[in-house]
């Protein structure tokens, strides 16, 4: 979904290591604008905007709007390079768009109605395939999480991409197999249990 992210952008004159240092010593993040009809082109960003907007947890995967010297343009972020100590924020990759346009972006993967799930309830562990999943969807719709529900999940089930709920317009970048976002196994004291509950079983069957 479209976010309200507003980032201040100024097109950036010198290019290369030392004009990017100098851009970061005035709390200006380098980065570059690409996509669309138009070349790309080196821009500098506030670092005080784009921090603010980082913490909001939808940097990523919402609509941004640039704004240079009045004028508009929306994008997505398609990249952040962040500093290996400090994590600041240090070059930042921008993709031109509009509201229909179909791109591919990461979307993170929620787990709900683990309570209903019997296969978790005696002591079964989940298996998480697949954090994230990489779907084609409208720039100015991208979700901000899918959810897989665990209600009725037994010891050796898996839930796959087709039992997920995608939202309109969206689709998997995989199309060619029905993968696997997680399994539920059975933890090493759970196995164990059923053993021993078989083996009793099969006793009392032998006394009978």
């Amino acid at each position: 979904m479209s976010g309200n992210i507003v980032l201040t952008v100024d097109v950036r004159e010198g290019t290369g290591k030392g004009a990017a240092r100098a851009a970061r010593r005035e709390d200006l993040v380098p980065g570059v604008l690409y996509g669309g009809k138009l070349g790309p082109v080196s821009i500098t960003l506030r670092g005080n905007e784009v921090r603010r907007a980082l913490l909001t947890g939808q940097f990523l995967t919402n609509m941004l709007e640039l704004n240079h010297e009045g004028e508009t343009q929306t994008v997505i972020a398609r990249e952040v390079q962040f500093h290996p100590v400090s994590d600041q924020p240090m070059h930042i990759d921008l993709y031109r768009v509009d509201k229909d346009s179909q791109i591919n972006v990461e979307i993170p993967v929620r787990f709900i109605n683990d309570a209903d799930s019997p296969g978790l309830k005696r002591g079964g562990v989940l298996n998480v395939v697949r954090h994230e999943v990489e779907l084609k969807v409208p720039a100015g719709n991208i979700p901000e999480f899918i959810e897989a529900d665990l209600t009725g999940l037994e010891i050796g089930d898996s839930v796959h991409i087709s039992a997920i709920k995608l939202p309109d317009g969206a689709e998997p970048t995989i199309t060619d197999r029905d993968f696997t976002i997680a399994t539920l196994q059975g933890s090493r004291a759970a196995t164990m249990a059923e053993a021993e509950e078989g083996e009793g079983e099969a006793e009392g069957d032998a006394e009978e």
